[in-house]
């Protein structure tokens, strides 16, 4: 703290100007969460693909993410990537080239997220906490492929908010078993022996490593109720 004359003074008036700073951001948060939700709500069924944005294009990963969101926009889902390259670029290249839309759910940062140009419709968001929100909230199902921390992240969002019911139960399908066998391992030798979680949370997930498993297994999931939501989980999502 200054010890000047007027340090006192000085400091809460730094304090204060800063307040006023972060009270306005929250008219930018706002204007991201309108944006998204009058945006997305009339887009669905739609599914939300993850995976690492350093994926070249020559790799399996990157080719097989392009022919699951081909294959999920001609069976009718909107396919929703985080709008940059590596996966999200193949998954919204797969969609754009299907008969469904496109959506990039972009965000700002100071380095490696650059638009890619396969988008119908394309959201630009400052807060990654507004940006997964919008992932869940119209999601029928969540398809995740090989990725970095962002990757896991957004598994891991999704996992918590099915776990607690603070959203409705929806498909989570692990892409390439190679990958993820370590992970799940972990989660069961790990986790599980130490109570952490339950052996049954790993029943809210599921692996496939074919394109059109990934789409067999979300029409399964829905084949007894629709993909409409009921007006229980209607109230959840409202709150989520």
């Amino acid at each position: 703290m200054s010890q000047m004359p007027g340090g006192l003074c000085y400091k809460k008036m730094s304090q204060d100007g800063q307040l006023d700073r972060e009270s306005w951001k929250v008219f930018q948060i706002m204007s991201e969460f309108v944006d998204g939700f009058e945006r997305l709500a009339p887009i669905w069924p739609s599914v939300s693909l993850f995976g690492s944005a350093c994926t070249p294009r020559d790799d399996p990963n990157y080719q097989k993410a392009e022919e699951i969101a081909h294959l999920l926009s001609d069976s009718g889902f909107a396919v929703v990537s985080g709008g940059g390259p590596g996966i999200m670029e193949a998954v919204n290249k797969g969609g754009y080239l299907g008969k469904s839309p496109s959506i990039g759910l972009n965000i700002m940062l100071p380095h490696e997220q650059s638009d890619n140009e396969y988008q119908d419709i394309s959201l630009h968001f400052k807060h990654f906490f507004s940006r997964k929100v919008m992932f869940v909230k119209y999601a029928s199902a969540y398809v995740v492929l090989p990725g970095g921390f962002g990757t896991l992240d957004e598994l891991a969002e999704i996992l918590t908010l099915v776990q607690t019911g603070k959203t409705r139960r929806i498909p989570i399908i692990l892409v390439n078993s190679a990958f993820w066998e370590g992970f799940l391992e972990w989660l069961r030798t790990a986790m599980c022996e130490a109570g952490t979680i339950s052996i049954s949370d790993l029943d809210l997930m599921q692996i496939c490593d074919e394109p059109q498993e990934v789409v067999d297994a979300i029409f399964v999931h829905y084949e007894s109720r629709g993909f409409e939501p009921s007006l229980a989980e209607k109230e959840i999502l409202l709150e989520l």
